[in-house]
C-alpha cells in the first residue's frame, strides 16, 4: 500500500473527503518526521515506535572495486514493531475477514 493508497482508504472508510483525507495523512507523516528530525521518539502502542539511530564512522568496501572507502557517521530512522502488530502479522494465514483479527 501506498501513501495514495493509504489517503484513498481513508477517505472511503471515514467518509471525509479525499482533499481532507490527503491533507490529515501529509500531516501525519510531517509531524512524525519533525518529531525523527529533532531527535524525539514516537510511540503507537500495538504498533510500533520510530526512533533516530546514530551509527559511528567505519571502514567499509566499495563492492565493484573492493576498495577500501570510509563511511561517514549516520543517523537513521529506525522502527520496532509492536507486540500487537506482530502478532496479527504472524497470525494472518486466517481469512482477512476473521473476526479474531479486528
Amino acid at each position: 500500500m501506498n501513501k495514495s493508497q493509504i489517503i484513498e482508504t481513508l477517505a472511503r472508510e471515514s467518509g471525509i473527503s479525499q482533499e481532507v483525507s490527503e491533507y490529515v495523512v501529509n500531516e501525519f507523516f510531517r509531524i512524525m518526521t519533525e518529531a525523527l528530525v529533532r531527535g524525539e521518539g514516537i510511540e503507537i502502542r500495538g504498533f510500533g515506535s520510530f526512533s533516530v539511530r546514530e551509527y559511528e564512522p567505519y571502514i567499509g568496501r566499495n563492492p565493484r572495486s573492493g576498495e577500501k572507502v570510509q563511511v561517514g557517521p549516520k543517523k537513521l530512522p529506525f522502527f520496532k514493531v509492536g507486540k500487537d502488530l506482530r502478532e496479527r502479522v504472524m497470525g494472518s494465514s486466517s481469512a482477512p475477514d476473521d473476526p479474531s483479527h479486528t
